[in-house]
């Protein structure tokens, strides 16, 4: 092997560490001559080298120091407190709905529009299966260099997601000697404490760095009802039930319901979690021009959220009614019932409200695991000034199971009530046969997978006056699979619950991508990207970048970004059938009891990508008196849409049904009902809520002026 000076070596490494982290990276030793060459950086939001961190993009970075200091114990925390972040994003304080997951919002604009990025590669989606978000738990905080947070669309470098920003995270790579950390919290109410217990050994070897490390962290739980500031639920599902809206007073007589279930006191604020995790990182040269760089990441999570005892709607059969068939099981009005106005609809059922507090509360519970695996070669080519060169292959993978226990079967209940109805409509606790009969667990799993194969080359191309023109290309392959199988319960429709169906699919996409960087003038340069992506589901998708910095002083820098991105469909929302799903919504009629209102939502394998046209400017002062001072001051605006196939993407991909609705929504009118059941067409991606009456579509002039009733 030949031997190498050791500021050789640390030449060598510094640039390679920059192109695989894609990330700011500094060495302590180089010879005067070759300080240029050593402080070429990789920046996140581009691939080229340069000698700033300063861009057209806007970039916050968040080192170890600052997140020791804030004393964060998991990336949501620390990414939450930024000011690029809006509204609550889903972590520990989301109880409904999360399963355990923390992610990352920019820019308020969903967590399937920002990319997760770790050491410049993507991060596998994770959750409870055919996830479109990284799960940010398993990222351990001990592992992490820093943060750099672009909070500018970023699709003509990254592809697919980058549409809000980009959030990459950098682990530590040149870490030496043993760290032992340990921190705690807890409230004034003796609740919700937390611990974090993480070490970390580093040593250096001829040539290279090797990182290992492990980490546990244990998040108890805070209900709601236990903080006297919480306002007290009033759901129309009481543990006594109602028939037709009705109750029994003392009496024994049917009246209206005058009183709601507080829900509070068995939810939770903060949910409980437990995480181990386990991590490396290595860097290693193997010859003169050729250094291999490995990381791996082992995560595990229990976390587990407590929801008030389940919600049961039943419609019944009324012994009598027209419309009920001749034998089948039903239930009897009596004339005290009948005096008090309870009554079979027109299909001839009644409704059955109760909250099942004799099962007891939701418990739901993950035990998901999350491994990651990258390597890669990179190194440098005598060509002209000196060309860096990389190829890497990630791999990752998650699997979760996942249940909910103390869920009741809506069949089995029918089949009770039927059975019981004098029990059931007394409003008197259960007896435990009845219980045993109605409760059961829910019992679920799934997955992610994602393998990616990428190339790169960058470097320069030629000088003009005010400097050299920097360029990077590459090629991607990248293929993404998900699954989830819900209870067969769930999936029959039989449970309480909303009704789901199976997913399980896959795509590939091939990517090639290429930037230039040009400096016009001393004080002007210009950014340009153009990348082509190849899906196997819906086909081709270009996308562009043009950037400009002009330094107006040593002072001052004026920089601006309009572009273009696009989000591709996840495999959920291409192979996940009928997704149904109680969602907050307001009720413009006022006819629905609850804010919860079931959507439904259908998957569709043809369903066209999401587009947007990002675009941001704004200036950077650092004040030359004031030693390290830097101000920014940015402007921002994303148009965001499907552009390609409105009516398709639209409405019949984003269809859901509530029931049941009469009347307008922000002057949007639709006419007098004619069913009990009418289509509400939701769209995220554009952010409106429509109606429409019997399956008629409504005219959408703004975004779809094509569609039409």
């Amino acid at each position: 092997m030949i031997k190498r000076t050791k500021v050789a070596s640390a030449i060598n490494l510094a640039i390679v560490a920059s192109i695989t982290s894609g990330a700011f990276v500094t060495t302590s030793v180089f010879a005067a001559e070759e300080k240029a060459k050593v402080e070429r950086i990789e920046v996140t939001g581009s691939r080229i080298q340069r000698q700033d961190m300063e861009t057209a993009s806007p970039v916050t970075v968040i080192d170890a120091a600052a997140i020791k200091a804030e004393g964060f114990t998991s990336v949501d925390q620390m990414l939450q407190v930024q000011t690029s972040m809006a509204g609550a994003a889903i972590g520990s304080t989301t109880n409904n709905g999360a399963d355990g997951v923390a992610q990352v919002d920019l820019r308020g604009m969903g967590s399937q529009r920002t990319l997760v990025l770790l050491n410049g590669r993507r991060m596998v989606n994770s959750g409870s299966g055919a996830n479109s978000s990284v799960d940010l738990n398993s990222i351990p905080v001990a592992m992490i260099a820093r943060v750099e947070i672009l909070k500018d669309g970023a699709s003509a470098v990254y592809g697919s997601d980058a549409i809000a920003g980009v959030v990459n995270i950098i682990t530590k790579k040149d870490f030496e000697g043993f760290q032992l950390d340990f921190n705690g919290s807890g409230t004034d109410k003796g609740d919700g404490r937390n611990g974090d217990v993480s070490a970390l050994y580093g040593f250096n070897t001829d040539g290279g760095n090797y990182t290992i490390g492990a980490a546990f962290s244990d998040r108890r739980g805070v209900i709601q009802g236990d903080r006297d500031w919480t306002e007290p639920g009033a759901s129309s599902f009481i543990p006594t039930g109602t028939l037709g809206g009705k109750v029994q007073d003392a009496n024994g007589n049917w009246v209206a319901r005058n009183t709601g279930y507080d829900f509070t006191q068995d939810s939770y604020y903060q949910t409980p979690s437990e995480r181990r995790s386990l991590f490396a990182n290595m860097t290693q040269e193997l010859g003169n021009d050729v250094v291999l760089t490995a990381d791996a990441i082992y995560t595990n999570r229990r976390s587990n959220q407590q929801m008030a005892a389940q919600p049961a709607d039943i419609m019944l059969n009324v012994c009598g009614a027209a419309g009920v068939a001749a034998g089948a099981p039903c239930v009897t009005l009596d004339s005290a019932m009948l005096a008090a106005g309870i009554k079979a609809d027109d299909k001839g059922l009644v409704n059955y409200r109760r909250r099942t507090n004799d099962v007891g509360p939701r418990i739901y519970t993950q035990d998901t695991d999350t491994w990651r695996l990258s390597g890669g070669l990179a190194g440098t080519l005598d060509v002209h000034t000196g060309m860096n060169w990389d190829l890497t292959y990630t791999y990752g993978k998650n699997q979760a199971k996942t249940a909910v226990d103390n869920s009741i079967n809506a069949s089995d209940m029918t089949a009770s009530i039927y059975a019981n109805p004098d029990a059931w409509f007394s409003g008197a606790p259960l007896t435990q046969q009845m219980i045993n009969e109605i409760g059961y667990s829910e019992q679920a799993n799934g997955g992610n997978e994602q393998q990616t194969l990428s190339a790169g080359l960058n470097g320069e191309l030629f000088d003009l006056k005010a400097g050299a023109v920097g360029f990077a290309i590459g090629a991607e392959y990248r293929r993404e699979s998900g699954f989830f199988n819900p209870d067969p319960v769930v999936v029959a429709g039989e449970s309480t619950a909303a009704q789901q169906d199976p997913t399980d699919g896959n795509y590939n996409v091939i990517s090639i991508f290429q930037e230039v960087s040009v400096p016009f003038t001393e004080k002007l340069t210009g950014e340009f990207a153009l990348r082509l992506d190849d899906y196997s589901t819906f086909g081709k998708a270009t996308t562009w970048k043009i950037g400009l910095t002009y330094t107006a002083t040593d002072d001052l820098m004026i920089r601006g970004v309009a572009a273009t991105g696009f989000r591709a469909p996840s495999v959920s929302e291409l192979y996940g059938g009928n997704s149904g799903s109680f969602d907050y919504l307001d009720d413009p009629w006022g006819n629905a009891q609850d804010p919860q209102i079931l959507v439904n939502r259908t998957s569709d394998p043809d369903l066209k990508p999401e587009e947007s046209e990002p675009y941001t400017t704004g200036l950077v002062y650092s004040p030359s008196y004031v030693d390290g001072m830097s101000v920014t001051l940015d402007y921002w605006r994303f148009k965001v849409g499907v552009f390609q196939d409105s009516c398709h993407s639209l409405f019949k991909n984003q269809a859901a049904f509530i029931t049941p609705s009469t009347g307008a929504l922000s002057g949007l009118s639709v006419t007098a009902p004619t069913a009990s059941q009418f289509l509400i067409s939701v769209d995220q991606r554009i952010g409106f809520l429509s109606f429409a009456a019997s399956s008629t579509f409504l005219r959408l002039a703004k975004i779809a002026p094509s569609c039409s009733a």
